[in-house]
């Protein structure tokens, strides 16, 4: 079975590591398994839910090849994704849902993305456009990080060095596992550096400070797991609220918390943000994954942060609320803050970011302003295989 594991796994471009044990994986990584898994048993049927979400856009060709073949020889498959510009390429048919319900079958190569998107949000969608801010000064530098990987089996930053500026929206785009968590770990503070002016907010050095004091400085922060991490799944929404704004929106006082004041900012949350919930009393862990990252995006958002640094911004969502949270991005954006943003969907990236820089094996590529990159140049320095990849950018 080890060998077969190798085997199957490098043929389809999704290298896996057989000994390497499930807790110790990222979110994209697993999902590797359980495509694999998956291919390893010569299905009749396979069911995907968002399968490409942790591969370039080269090997996700490879995957539709794999699934065209599989399909020509008489496997039936079903394939669930967000990604509609997929569906239109590799299924014959397509049915729509809307609030658990069947709302439409169609031909997909016969409609536009953007009408099988408001298929599913049954309202017209209007897709958010980057206005063009004259980028400011640098608010947020990395000065050549490098700093070994806490896990197991995790991936050491090599000389990272980023400068975010005012204004500006920068991409980290990536395969999953190649740095993205341990990136993350250092920008919010969760790991610090040996020398604290190696990251510096506004001149100050911050490198030694963790996560509640880098708030304190005007920082917000979105992890990439919602429901433990950006969350507590026991804890009511305003008791989530309170947790990430308390010092921001004042809502704790001497070491006591405001009710109604974390009470009236949760529900301005839930309904700039479309969050649907019973109440906001009720856990996190009660919402479903799409309306608890709608939380948790518009509780660091709406506390209008100098800096935002948000990890799969839109992770799980649909169109519609896709949609409502790049241009909450790039409204916050054209207010004055500095936002990076880490995440594998490339469209995501090329509809809301100003620069776009490319994470792999723990090293950066230089960032290039969106306009001068194409899905296929990101694709191949997401392999790793850019010439001349740097740790700057």
């Amino acid at each position: 079975m080890r060998g077969r594991i190798i085997e199957v796994s490098e043929y389809y471009g999704l290298k896996l590591d057989p000994d390497r044990y499930i807790g110790d994986l990222s979110v994209g990584q697993r999902q590797r398994v359980e495509i694999v898994r998956c291919l390893l048993q010569n299905p009749r049927l396979i069911i995907m839910d968002e399968p490409t979400s942790v591969l370039t856009p080269q090997e996700a060709n490879v995957l539709f090849d794999t699934l065209r073949q599989l399909a020509s020889e008489g496997c039936s498959i079903l394939y669930i994704s967000h990604k509609l510009e997929e569906i239109r390429a590799i299924c014959q048919r397509a049915t729509i849902l809307r609030g658990g319900r069947v709302v439409a079958t169609c031909t997909p190569q016969e409609e536009t993305a953007k009408s099988l998107a408001e298929l599913m949000i049954g309202q017209v969608v209007m897709p958010a456009t980057r206005e063009g801010h004259q980028a400011g000064p640098t608010r947020v530098r990395l000065d050549h990080v490098s700093l070994p990987s806490t896990h197991p089996f995790g991936v050491d930053l090599q000389e990272i060095s980023i400068e975010l500026r005012q204004n500006e929206i920068l991409g980290i785009a990536g395969v999953a596992g190649n740095g993205q968590e341990e990136l993350m770990e250092v920008l919010i503070g969760e790991r610090s550096t040996q020398a604290p002016d190696a990251i510096q907010l506004e001149g100050s050095a911050i490198g030694h400070l963790g996560p509640d004091e880098r708030r304190s400085l005007g920082m917000c922060f979105v992890p990439e797991d919602r429901l433990g991490h950006a969350a507590v799944p026991a804890m009511s929404l305003v008791e989530n609220t309170v947790l990430s704004a308390r010092v921001r929106k004042e809502l704790a006082r001497s070491g006591f918390i405001d009710r109604r004041q974390s009470e009236d900012f949760s529900r301005e949350i839930v309904r700039d943000f479309d969050v649907r919930t019973a109440g906001v009393e009720h856990t996190a862990s009660s919402l479903s994954g799409g309306n608890l990252q709608k939380f948790i995006m518009g509780r660091e958002i709406l506390q209008a942060p100098r800096v935002l640094i948000a990890a799969q911004p839109t992770w799980g969502v649909d169109a519609g609320a896709a949609s409502a949270i790049h241009k909450a991005l790039i409204e916050l954006a054209g207010s004055g803050a500095a936002i990076l943003v880490i995440s594998q969907d490339l469209d995501e990236l090329l509809t809301i970011s100003d620069r776009i820089s490319v994470i792999a094996n723990g090293r950066l590529t230089p960032p290039q302003d969106v306009e001068t990159l194409s899905v296929e140049a990101i694709g191949i320095s997401m392999g790793g295989q850019a010439a001349g990849v740097v740790g700057h950018a």
